[in-house]
């Protein structure tokens, strides 16, 4: 795990996988999460959108008393640094008028792919700061492992931390 990016947008299926809520994610995965979350929380900086709509989503999927799985350790560590901006950033997103679910900020769709609707305030958030952070993925299916290069063509980057498995998945997927 020396290659994870500290300073990153943090999808809530890691926090999800952690916790052991996936069944379809390996247990190698679930430890991947665990692991990558508490790196995060200790040495790292998260960032998140203005409008608490990360928040609201990680609050619903994870216990904000911090219990019992990493994934609600996760979140209790982030309500508690929402607003200190040595370890969580807020950025600015804007919603578009007819859809606010959708952002101006978000890259246009490469060819081919389309966004999850609720996967769309991390990639905006990831490409309205300038530091463009990479977005943490566990074992989200909806992430495509094809995806990568044209993300990274629109600005935004995706740090898969079960690369292995998301691949395997994405072959069998295509198969199909």
């Amino acid at each position: 795990m020396t290659d994870l990016p500290l300073r990153c947008v943090i999808d809530t299926n890691v926090a999800t996988t952690s916790n052991g809520a996936n069944p379809a994610a390996p247990p190698a995965c679930v430890v991947a999460s665990a692991k990558a979350l508490q790196l995060v929380m200790t040495s790292g900086h998260v960032f998140i959108d203005d409008g608490s709509r990360i928040v609201r989503e990680d609050r619903a999927n994870l216990s904000a008393r911090g219990q019992p799985g990493p994934g609600d350790a996760f979140l209790k560590w982030l309500l508690l640094h929402e607003y200190a901006d040595q370890k969580v950033t807020r950025v600015r997103i804007t919603p578009e008028p007819e859809d606010n679910e959708d952002f101006v900020e978000l890259p246009e769709p490469p060819n081919g792919i389309e966004y999850d609707r609720s996967d769309r305030k991390f990639l905006a958030v990831a490409a309205a700061h300038p530091d463009k952070p990479p977005i943490l993925q566990s074992f989200d299916s909806k992430w495509q492992w094809g995806w990568q290069a044209a993300l990274f063509g629109a600005g935004v980057t995706i740090h898969y931390l079960c690369p292995k498995e998301i691949e395997k998945k994405h072959k069998e997927k295509a198969v199909k």
